[in-house]
């Protein structure tokens, strides 16, 4: 990875929200590098036929809508990782998070239960369906801080929604977010969010002005 890359999420709202053409003019003044979408239908498919790249839609079960991922960059086919359910009687529709990887990193576009115990677990499952360097991005649908082992919150801290909550989130392992925004809201009830991911910076001890650390060996005492 030469540069950050750029990566914006949005709920599209699937009861008359944004659609194919509002899609194309995100991307010609964006330029993401990667956008994830939820509540996304399949027609939005032909968006390849207006801005080129490569679009992937992962249908979720006994819903009209599912989650889709754009780039402009080759991508691997993602592929759906199912995520917990509730235990009670009439619960909605199981839920996936669409999992893909660009750039030797795992993003995890994910759309989430409303249940703040749930979506927690969902979280959770996500994580540990990855390893390394791993992005979540999407509706999480949480409220309050969220705190997963090893993941750092790097979302914008504004309101995402139009009722002024901050459901839309994005978490990173081993890597770095030098910038994130909240986008105009468009027709969707949801707002996009937008973030620049980058590797982690590596330091060591000496070069953070650190003094050297003693690693006890037996009775020895070392010095790196």
């Amino acid at each position: 990875m030469t540069a950050p890359l750029k990566v914006i999420s949005w709920n599209l709202w699937h009861r008359g929200g944004a659609v194919v053409g509002d899609l194309a003019d995100l991307v010609e003044a964006e330029r993401p590098d990667l956008l994830l979408m939820q509540e996304a239908k399949q027609p939005l498919e032909s968006l390849v036929h207006f801005v080129g790249g490569t679009l992937h839609w992962q249908p979720m079960q006994r819903r009209v809508y599912g989650l889709a991922a754009w780039s402009p960059h080759d991508v691997e086919s993602p592929y759906s990782v199912p995520l917990p359910v509730s235990p009670f009687p009439l619960r909605v529709p199981p839920r996936l998070a669409q999992l893909l990887f660009l750039d030797g990193i795992a993003f995890a576009n994910v759309h989430l239960s409303h249940g703040q115990i749930l979506n927690r677990r969902q979280l959770l499952a996500v994580a540990h369906a990855t390893e390394g360097p791993t992005v979540i991005i999407g509706d999480c649908n949480a409220i309050g801080a969220i705190r997963i082992p090893d993941f750092v919150e790097v979302g914008p801290r504004s309101a995402t929604h139009r009722l002024q909550t901050r459901l839309d989130r994005c978490l990173v392992r081993f890597l770095s977010c030098s910038g994130s925004r909240v986008l105009a809201r468009g027709p969707s009830d949801h707002h996009p969010i937008e973030v620049l991911i980058e590797p982690k910076p590596r330091t060591t001890d000496r070069a953070a002005g650190a003094a050297p650390r003693h690693r006890a060996t037996g009775s020895k005492v070392s010095v790196d």
